[in-house]
This record gives structure tokens, sequence and C-alpha cells, in this order.
């Protein structure tokens, strides 16, 4: 679960991490009320207006600007309110804005030269192992510092029996070669950082840039944090902060009545059970020729009113041009999911104007196959996974 950087924020101080400070506002009237409680709690006099989407390189959609008075705050929050925000991470028609975060000014000068730093926690798959990534380049897209400077990527793994150590904290803060007592801040902020991580069961966190201030304070400009959904059961109050408005509608929809759905940018929609052979199905799309139009796993149960449901939102997608149905009779009889096949297209009526093929194989998959076949729907029955494809490949074609 994605989390606006107001948000990630909160849960990075409520651990003891150095945040850049800041007050979230819904308009131009709240945010020039929070610019003023800022400048009282923290006696900033410039502020930054950062607009809350769930993508990254807002500055360079304009997402981010400076402002010096109360007046630049009104006039940018009214321009990036309501705005389509368009980013490198965004869709091509962007993000709507709904609320800014006015910041601190964390810039300001002093005895010495302000830096600017990468972290990122995460998990290291190949090795079971968390590890921190972190990098002097600070400030940059860390793809591009990977291209071309990728001797200024480090990388920390942690041993999941001990932890974080206190020599792999000291190490990063060497490795950023920083002294004094910015190099203690830095410590005492991985320390932070990592504890941070583990306790709320995030799968992300990206702070970029960790900034070194003009008087060797260590703290979070901004702050991308993804939580594990899988964990949100433990973690009741942050599963509170999801944001809808910022989520595929058709994957907020399919939630909420139990099917595992992910939008993606193909013409041929997938009916499967079980996610395993739900891969294996988009893997044949793409040998028919074609890219698949989502992942959707019906689970066990695919009875009449669940495949209909799973109809209705596969065709919420206006590129879906075919429905490739491929289920598995084990524990769910390849019959009653045939004959649920039958009855939802009878009962969705000429809302189904995409060819479907259905691939049933497994328990009384003969029967099945019988029971579509002499339907008197348009579906096209398939036994083979090759059969299968074809069948796509002249639906399409």
């Amino acid at each position: 679960m994605n989390l606006h950087e107001y948000q990630g924020k909160e849960i990075l101080a409520s651990h003891g991490v150095r945040v850049q400070r800041g007050i979230v506002a819904n308009n131009a009237v709240e945010a020039v009320a929070a610019a003023k409680e800022l400048t009282a709690e923290t006696g900033t006099q410039w502020y930054v207006v950062k607009a809350q989407i769930h993508a990254g390189g807002r500055g360079k959609g304009g997402g981010v600007k400076l402002a010096k008075n109360l007046q630049q705050v009104e006039e940018i929050a009214e321009q990036i309110i309501g705005m389509d925000l368009i980013t490198p991470q965004t869709p091509p028609t962007g993000k709507k804005v709904h609320k800014v975060l006015i910041a601190e000014d964390v810039y300001y000068p002093g005895e010495s030269e302000v830096s600017e730093f990468y972290m990122s926690v995460l998990l290291n798959r190949s090795k079971g192992r968390n590890m921190i990534m972190y990098s002097t380049e600070g400030g940059m897209d860390i793809e591009e510092v990977a291209e071309k400077t990728p001797h200024l990527i480090f990388t920390e793994e942690i041993d999941p029996a001990v932890g974080l150590q206190g020599f792999q904290a000291r190490r990063i803060a060497f490795n950023l070669g920083l002294s004094g007592n910015a190099f203690k801040e830095m410590v005492k902020f991985v320390d932070s950082l990592y504890t941070a991580y583990v306790q709320s069961d995030s799968s992300l966190f990206e702070i970029n840039p960790v900034l070194k201030t003009s008087d060797d304070k260590i703290l979070a400009v901004d702050a991308k944090v993804v939580l594990d959904d899988n964990a949100l059961y433990r973690q009741k109050k942050y599963a509170d902060m999801r944001d809808v408005r910022e989520e595929n509608p058709i994957e907020v929809e399919a939630k909420e009545v139990g099917l595992n759905y992910v939008d993606l940018d193909g013409t041929v929609g997938c009916m499967v059970n079980g996610a395993g052979l739900a891969m294996a199905t988009m893997d044949l799309i793409k040998y028919a020729g074609f890219e698949p139009a989502n992942f959707l796993d019906v689970g066990g149960t695919a009875d009449a009113k669940r495949v209909e449901t799973a109809f209705r939102i596969i065709l919420r997608d206006p590129n879906v041009k075919a429905i490739l149905i491929n289920i598995f009779g084990g524990i769910v009889r390849c019959d009653r999911v045939a004959q649920g096949v039958v009855d939802a297209y009878k009962n969705m009526g000429d809302s189904i104007k995409v060819p479907i093929i259905v691939r049933l194989q497994g328990t009384n998959a003969d029967i099945a196959k019988e029971l579509i076949d002499n339907s008197g729907m348009p579906i096209l029955s398939a036994t083979l996974f090759q059969e299968a494809a074809d069948q796509v490949k002249a639906a399409l074609s």
C-alpha cells in the first residue's frame, strides 16, 4: 500500500527519524494557515509547497515549488491543488492533486555546506535479507545514478538473526563522507530509519534526498513509503491511511469483492483460478503474439455470480478485445465453472461484445466442454494450452 509523503513522514517521525516538518492542506486557505503555524513552530520564513500524489518526479511536473511569503503560498497552492500533475511515474493523463504539504525551508545558510544523499530500505529477495541502499548522489533519479555512476551506489545487507549492527550504520556514514556531528547524526538516522521500516511492516522506504543541513543535522526531506499489504491486519492504524483516489478504480472495485486483480496494458482479458496458472496464461497470451490486459485470479470458487462479477470488472477496461478463461478443476468442478460462465453470459446480455475463449481442464472437463458447446452462446471452448492460444489468435486476427 502506497502512502503520501506526509503520511510516510508521520511514520518516520514516530520512530525518531528527523524529518522536514510540514502540515498538509486541502485548499489555499488551509495552506496559508499551515504556513503561519509552521512559522510559529519552526521560525521558517520560506515554505516548500509539495503536491501529494502517489508518484515520484513531482518537481519535474511543477508539483513542488518554493514560496518566499504567505501570498506566494496561497498562489502556488491554488495552482497545484486540482491540477492533473504529469510526472515520469504517472499515466500520460497525470494524477489529480487533492492536497499539498506545506513544508519548512531546510536549505538555510550556515557554517557548513549543505549535502544531499539517497537512501532506501528494501528486501533483497534473492538473498532473503533486508538491505539499505545509499548514495552520495541524492536528489537525482537513482536509476540514472545506477546507469552513469554505479560505483557511487553502496549497499548494506542486514542479517535477520541479529538486525542492523552499529558498525554497519557507522560504515554508511563513513561511505557518505561524513565526519564530526554529521557522522553521529547519520548513524542515529540510519538506526531509527531501519527500526521504522521493520516495525511498520514496510516493503520499501525511499528517502531522496536525505539532507545534511548547514548546521550538520541529518533529516528526511522526502519520504516514499510502501507498506506490505499482507501485514496490514496487524498495522490497523496504518491501514486507515489508504487513499483509494490514488489507486486504479478497477483494482479497488475488484478488491472490495474479493478478487485478485491487477490492471495491465494489453488487449486480452484473463480470468483464471490460481496465481501460478494466471502467470502461465499471461505467457500463453504473449506466445500468441498479444499482451494480457490484466491479472485476475477468481480463486477456488467460480460460480455464476463470481464469474459475472469478474466479467464486469474485466470489461471495465476499454482496451479489452477478447477474454480468455483458463480454469483447472481441482477443488472446483469444471462443469460448475462452465455453467457459471454460461449463466453469467446470459445474465449480462448484450454487454459482452468481445470474443470469449474458455479452457477447462481437470474434474469433469469433458462435461464442461459439452455444456459450453451446446449452450448456444458464442463462447469458444478449448482443451489444450496450444488450442486456447490458437483460439485467441483467431479471434483477434
